[in-house]
């Protein structure tokens, strides 16, 4: 990729893209920050939501018709319940898809009556999950929604309805489909490029080539001659590079970059000059100091050779180029703009019906970040050593409401999701003080650390300035696993922050993680027990429970001896690389422990179970009694 000086624009018209599959809710915020920053270093900029796009568009009468016509192709034998039930109810379904889309974007809130009547919608498989709340009323929501929750009620039960049909969308159209993730297993960790290619040379199907023509049309209204392809997860990659392929035989003259979370943690040792059939130049961390040097370049004014902090390819091999140039400080990368993304599109669902967990999919959240990276960066399972945890760097409060204020003022919306890895708690004091100051109505949630800064006082702050939920890592609610993995902090504590937040009505939620190196089963008996007394002391909310997993770029994979685990080789393949093997000495089956944690966890958000031993989740033939006391938590509280 290199510019002709001759042919160079005199205008870089730039379009940044939000691939399938991200989010339905609410967009992924990467676009936003791209533009808003490009816009104020007067760069024409405009953005497309193409994951949103692309369902809409699915979820039609049209589409529709041509999923029921692929399902009747296959052979009875290889139809699955969900696809069955597809057929046997499509007219349902196709006089309801519309009406259903336009409820859950708020256009048409009467509709809730007939939903949550059940007469209006067909029930697919995803329904059967309702009986497990029967308790005999004839009501199995009543427990969550009771007599006047009809809203919330039928945004459930539409939102059931939609997952039946993504259902069918992966049995009967693609097997690699979900609504938050595509083709997730061609590149999580994928050390060969292999797979991808071979999917990509794949004749296009119903879904390839709705996104081809989604894609065409951006290209004929947005008019660009850069497109930034943003990848936040594996789920994006995929589809995003059926996009780059797309732009190139429209117009191989369109430079097409490459960006986001995925290609940060996983493609820093690029070396397959294949994917530059889909793409132009690869770009790692913080996009704004690249993307300005490549519009540079593109305009003549700098050579590629001072490109930062991009791969390209160069004679069938990858290079890779850095020239030396300070990164764009967190103060002057600017306010983030919703502008051309359909804000009043977006799906309001409500797939989980704990009331701290809906916040991930329920309602258009405008996303921020309170400072670049983690102040902390000390946590040994985390990605440390890279830019987007170690490079902190924070904006005033006053530069943050006044951000905070001008979002307000575009979108119309006063409701904020701040994304940071650990929002400072120093940060957020000086912002809720600021938000106070100015008398400013916003509802807000972020994620922290569980650390002793945040004082019930604090708690109280943060609510007063309209902090309605936190999120925070418990990790694996073990004082030696947390001091192994240098959290900075011990279960006692998380337990009086989160009471803290939980007094102030700040809704809490904890990550949890098992299979950490040396974690022995009595280990994580333990963690069960000291989070079946979070919930039961009314600490938290909500939590997830995940699998760890070692990273290339952690302090575990970086020093296993330290943490007594052996590394296993990475595979060669010169695509991504970011989490490989080690072997655990105690030889813990995480495996079977996690789908009981799971289950417990599911249980406990929804007030099951908290009563009941722990040692009844897991399906073990010798499971240890816990040597947690059973009112730990009541006495770390006081």
């Amino acid at each position: 990729m290199h510019a002709n000086p001759s042919h160079a624009p005199t205008q870089v018209r730039v379009l940044s893209v939000i691939p399938p599959m991200t989010q339905l809710n609410t967009p992924y915020p990467s676009t936003a920050y791209l533009t808003g920053f490009l816009r104020s270093r007067g760069v024409a900029a405009t953005q497309v939501d193409l994951a949103l796009g692309l369902v809409l568009a699915l979820l039609t009468p049209h589409y529709l018709l041509q999923v029921k016509q692929l399902a009747q192709a296959m052979p009875e034998a290889a139809r699955s319940a969900s696809v069955n039930a597809f057929l046997d109810h499509f007219p349902r379904y196709q006089q309801t898809v519309l009406p259903t889309i336009a409820f859950l974007q708020g256009r048409d809130a009467t509709l809730c009556h007939r939903i949550a009547g059940r007469g209006f919608l067909p029930e697919g498989p995803r329904f059967a999950a309702l009986d497990a709340f029967d308790d005999d009323s004839g009501d199995p929501l009543g427990w969550a929604f009771g007599a006047l929750g009809q809203q919330d009620r039928a945004r459930h039960l539409a939102t059931l309805y939609l997952n039946d049909i993504a259902d069918v969308l992966r049995d009967a159209v693609d097997p690699r489909f979900e609504f938050v993730r595509y083709g997730e297993s061609l590149a999580s960790s994928q050390a060969s490029f292999d797979a991808l290619a071979q999917a990509l040379a794949a004749p296009r199907n119903l879904m390839d080539q709705l996104l081809h023509e989604l894609t065409l049309k951006a290209m004929r209204e947005h008019q660009p001659n850069l497109v930034l392809l943003s990848v936040p997860f594996p789920g994006a990659v995929y589809a995003a590079l059926r996009i780059g392929q797309s732009i190139k035989q429209h117009d191989p003259t369109v430079t097409v970059c490459l960006g986001g979370g995925y290609v940060n943690t996983e493609l820093r040792a690029l070396r397959e000059p294949r994917l530059f059939e889909f793409v132009d130049v690869v770009t790692l961390d913080a996009g704004e100091r690249p993307v300005l040097s490549l519009i540079e370049h593109l305009q003549g004014k700098r050579s590629p050779q001072r490109l930062v902090r991009s791969f390209v390819r160069s004679d069938d091999a990858v290079r890779y180029v850095n020239w030396a140039e300070p990164d764009i400080p967190f103060d002057e990368v600017g306010t983030p703009t919703w502008d051309g993304l359909p804000l009043h599109d977006y799906l309001s669902l409500l797939d989980m019906l704990n009331p701290m967990h809906r916040l991930w999919s329920d309602g258009r959240w405008n996303k921020l970040t309170v400072a670049h990276g983690c102040y902390w960066k000390k946590c040994s399972f985390c990605d440390v050593s890279l830019d987007y945890i170690s490079r902190y760097d924070a904006a005033s409060a006053l530069t943050l409401v006044d951000r905070i204020e001008r979002v307000i003022e575009e979108t119309g919306q006063t409701g904020f999701h701040f994304v940071d890895e650990a929002a400072p708690p120093k940060a957020l004091k000086a912002m809720a003080e600021e938000i106070v100051r100015r008398q400013l109505q916003v509802t807000w949630w972020g994620n922290i650390r569980f650390e002793k800064t945040f004082t019930p006082d604090l708690c109280e702050l943060l609510a007063e300035s309209g902090c309605i939920a936190m999120s925070g890592g418990l990790e694996v609610a073990s004082d030696r696993l947390l001091a192994l993995m240098q959290k900075g902090v011990t279960v006692a504590q998380v337990a009086r922050v989160t009471q803290g937040f939980a007094n102030a009505g700040v809704l809490v939620h904890a990550y949890l993680m098992y299979g950490f190196p040396t974690q022995t089963v009595q280990d994580t008996v333990d963690a069960l027990e000291y989070v079946r007394q979070l919930f039961e002391n009314g600490c938290i909310h909500s939590g997830f429970f995940h699998r760890f997993a070692c990273t290339v770029h952690s302090p575990v994979g970086m020093n296993p001896e330290a943490y007594g685990v052996q590394l296993l080789p990475l595979p060669d393949g010169g695509f991504a690389q970011n989490d490989v093997g080690f072997i655990d000495p105690t030889g813990t089956d995480h495996d079977l422990l996690g789908r009981g944690l799971k289950k417990a966890i599911y249980n406990f958000m929804h007030g099951v179970g908290l009563q009941e031993d722990v040692r009844s989740w897991f399906d073990l033939p010798k499971c240890p009694k816990p040597l947690v006391k059973k009112n730990a938590i009541a006495q770390a509280l006081g």
